[in-house]
């Protein structure tokens, strides 16, 4: 029970406080151990990965037992109070939200949304800007909101502390490139199975609060996507906004080749955007 209770409150926490920064944020903490470890172990082969994934789990499993540990010692009122503010802070709604809001109002829309994905922006249209910004927020809606609060749910702050873990791994190591194709192997696995549940709770939940009737369409097109997850919300976006997503990419100045998700227009507009950020709100 203490940990519906702890999951509601840290994310309302997250929803009207957002980031404290007034203190360095545990996911900088846990980048910076990541790196310690690969300074002094890294090599380019999967047992090194998988080592590394190893220490991190023992390390933060540690921390977050002991953490929990001791909060268990104060009455429930605390108890709960201190978890939800610490669990808050793995919680990333706010500033998803404030990040992708900003591309609409900034100056330079190709730089603003170049801090929050990975593909080329400098050639970008407006159409292509907003794309972006509509696919990287349904995505972290599952990264960053949806299974962090599935874990914290489940198993208390160790659960959503682990999970954090494993998605800092995933962003730092997990990469197809000649120095993270085999020592991140481990990392991005474990990351996809993490994920798995989810992320398609994440479609479900989209397609849900939209009131669409088929709840489960976004299946079809979202299993199309390279990854094992990330197609199931941004297809369920799609299909909400009655867009389409996706398709062929720059990444270091070559064409990806990407499937579509939905069937709507290709056009993307501001207020497409607005809705993504307000799905819950439209009418069909």
């Amino acid at each position: 029970m203490n940990n519906i209770f702890i999951t509601l409150f840290a994310y309302f926490i997250d929803k009207y406080f957002g980031e404290f920064r007034f203190i360095k944020h545990p996911v900088i903490y846990i980048g910076e151990l990541i790196g310690f470890f690969q300074k002094r172990y890294y090599k380019k082969d999967i047992l090194h990965g998988v080592y590394l994934v190893l220490f991190m789990i023992f390390s933060l499993g540690f921390i977050a037992v002991l953490v929990q540990g001791f909060l268990s010692y104060l009455n429930t009122f605390f108890e709960i109070l201190l978890s939800s503010l610490i669990a808050s802070m793995f919680i990333a709604h706010r500033m998803l939200y404030d990040s992708v809001k900003e591309v609409l109002s900034s100056s330079d829309k190709r730089h603003s949304i170049s801090m929050l994905v990975s593909r080329d922006t400098q050639d970008m249209g407006d159409s292509d800007v907003y794309k972006a910004a509509i696919e990287t927020y349904a995505e972290n809606l599952s990264d960053g909101v949806i299974a962090p609060m599935f874990y914290l749910l489940l198993f208390g702050l160790p659960g959503i502390i682990l999970y954090k873990t494993v998605n800092t791994l995933d962003s730092m190591v997990g990469y197809r490139t000649p120095q993270y194709e085999k020592y991140g192997k481990a990392s991005a696995h474990l990351d996809d199975i993490l994920n798995y549940i989810p992320s398609r709770f994440t479609a479900v939940l989209i397609m849900l609060l939209a009131r669409q009737t088929n709840l489960f369409a976004f299946y079809k097109d979202g299993v199309k996507h390279e990854s094992p997850n990330a197609g199931h919300p941004i297809t369920a976006m799609a299909l909400v906004l009655g867009v389409k997503l996706g398709g062929n990419t720059s990444y270091n100045g070559e064409i990806k080749q990407k499937p579509y998700f939905g069937d709507g227009r290709e056009i993307i507009t501001k207020d497409d955007v607005r809705n993504a950020l307000n799905f819950a709100k439209i009418k069909t």
